[in-house]
């Protein structure tokens, strides 16, 4: 079962009224899409909905809606953000099946800067994707990609047909031969190869 739970009401208005008055009762609204049935406007507590953010497991995993005594496998694909305030306007959800496999973008991060030869020359670290569309289970998301930059030195790079992935999980064709990251020569080594030129 999914570690967060979110306990929905179904909204009775729709549209931009509906959704202001639903906010006002200290509610955000949201939709719940997929498995070929249609659009359901539902709403949460805001509340229990900030709390789910904060936990950094809501987007891209897989959430347990409730609904009275039902329950469903959903993930969360996207939520709107006020640009002033921060606070959550609108979410998205769609309903999965908790074993099918789904294409879902994971974040890209890094460890072990102090291993790389490169970066310890001067080298910068260029970041190509800062996440990977995957194919995975819907109960067997990776939270994140972590690459070991351990003995990477300048003009190397990790491509994400590089990456450790959990048993059953795939990376899609779209990013399958794409460059994730790559080391690239200091400034100051750029600029003796460039001087150096003339004379050979």
């Amino acid at each position: 079962m999914a570690d967060i739970v979110l306990n929905v009401t179904v909204r009775e208005r729709v549209g931009t009224g509906g959704a202001r008055e639903v906010r006002a009762g200290g509610l955000v609204p949201g939709v719940l899409y997929g498995a070929g049935q249609d659009p359901v406007p539902i709403a949460v507590k805001s509340g229990e909905f900030r709390k789910a953010l904060t936990t950094g497991k809501l987007l891209g995993r897989l959430v347990t809606l409730k609904y009275g005594h039902e329950q469903q496998p959903v993930i969360a694909k996207d939520v709107q953000f006020h640009p002033v305030t921060d606070e959550p306007v609108h979410f998205d959800l769609f309903r999965v099946d908790a074993h099918a496999a789904i294409r879902i973008s994971v974040p890209v991060h890094f460890r072990n800067h102090e291993d790389s030869p490169g970066l310890k020359r001067g080298g910068a670290l260029n970041v190509d994707l800062h996440e990977v569309e995957l194919l995975a289970p819907a109960d067997a998301i990776p939270e994140e990609l972590l690459v070991d930059l351990t003995g990477l030195d300048v003009g190397d790079s990790v491509k994400a047909s590089d990456l450790v992935l959990p048993k059953g999980v795939t990376v899609t064709a779209q990013h399958r031969d794409s460059t994730v990251a790559s080391i690239a020569a200091p400034s100051d080594m750029e600029s003796e190869e460039t001087a150096a030129e003339p004379a050979a």
